[in-house]
């Protein structure tokens, strides 16, 4: 349902959500998570910090909310790149850019999210909860039918299966990610995708 078809004070109430989420995420970003309280987050968003708790149960529940939601916006950024009539190769492409151009726009977004998995085991998909995890795992699952079809019309070869592939180059992903965001001067993300791509298309043996 688009806001324009919801009432007046479901809007309301739908801007008031983004405006409480918009100042945790603010917050948490500056200070982390655990030095941040929902009285502060309330404050900040200009509300009571009953209206808070009308929305959200506890820090803990704002949080997912805010993360959940975040991704939710990620996915369909991620689908939309992988979309269309563009052959294997350039959808590819096309999902390393965003996948750049989103966490350069969602910076503190990322920060947070690394701080609070704690990067485990350079996996930016650590912490989360069943529901988005099923979410990512459906996204793959798409990224794994852009390895299958180039398997199929002879683009690339048969070298693992396209499920396994799609994860290795979402890790590959990641770990550029996390290295540019630690060191942004030293390990800045490459702007050319086949820099990352190649790790596949060409790999390391003359």
């Amino acid at each position: 349902m688009t806001d324009k078809k919801l009432s007046r004070r479901e809007r309301e109430k739908c801007r008031q959500r983004k405006e409480m989420i918009a100042a945790a995420l603010s917050l948490f970003s500056e200070k982390g998570y655990h030095n941040v309280s929902m009285q502060e987050i309330a404050e900040t968003a200009e509300f009571a910090i009953g209206t808070l708790y009308k929305f959200f149960q506890n820090k803990e529940d704002l949080y997912k909310a805010l993360v959940m939601e975040q991704s939710e916006r990620f996915e369909v950024a991620f689908e939309a790149a992988i979309a269309g009539p563009a052959d294997e190769i350039e959808k590819l492409r096309n999902f390393v850019r965003i996948r750049r151009d989103m966490c350069r726009d969602n910076l503190p977004f990322i920060r947070l999210f690394l701080a609070e998995s704690k990067g485990a085991s350079f996996n930016l998909k650590a912490g989360l909860d069943a529901d988005l995890r099923k979410k990512i795992d459906a996204f793959m699952e798409k990224l794994a039918h852009i390895f299958e079809s180039g398997m199929e019309n002879g683009r690339f070869q048969k070298i693992a299966d396209p499920y396994s592939l799609a994860i290795a180059l979402d890790s590959v992903i990641d770990a550029f990610i996390l290295l540019w965001v630690e060191s942004p001067e030293r390990h800045p993300f490459p702007e050319d995708p086949d820099v990352i791509l190649n790790i596949f298309f060409k790999g390391l043996l003359n």
